[in-house]
């Protein structure tokens, strides 16, 4: 039997995500500045996703750690978000 789409996202993703953006080789150069912010982080080459289940207090948080952001977004889990956990690999690989 499939599983259907919202159970997925509940056994292999975290209720929401905060999307960040940076300056273009500012994620390279972190360095442990996002540990402890969220269950799972994922750098991607133009954004790095932290997986969590309050992306508004994490977003908070990072402001608070003096980290810069060019954008934030926080969005509901979708089913890219599980493919990614599963294999490692955006749907678009950039």
């Amino acid at each position: 039997m499939d599983a259907p789409p919202l159970e997925l996202i509940r056994a292999y993703s975290t209720p929401e995500v905060l999307e960040l953006r940076f300056a273009v080789g500012v994620s390279e150069t972190l360095d442990g500045q996002l540990e402890g912010l969220a269950d799972r982080i994922e750098v991607l080459p133009d954004r790095i996703l932290l997986y969590t289940g309050d992306g508004e207090a994490a977003a908070e948080e990072v402001h608070r750690r003096g980290l810069d952001p060019i954008t934030t977004l926080v969005r509901r889990s979708s089913l890219e978000d599980v493919f990614l956990r599963l294999t490692g690999r955006s749907l678009v690989e950039t």
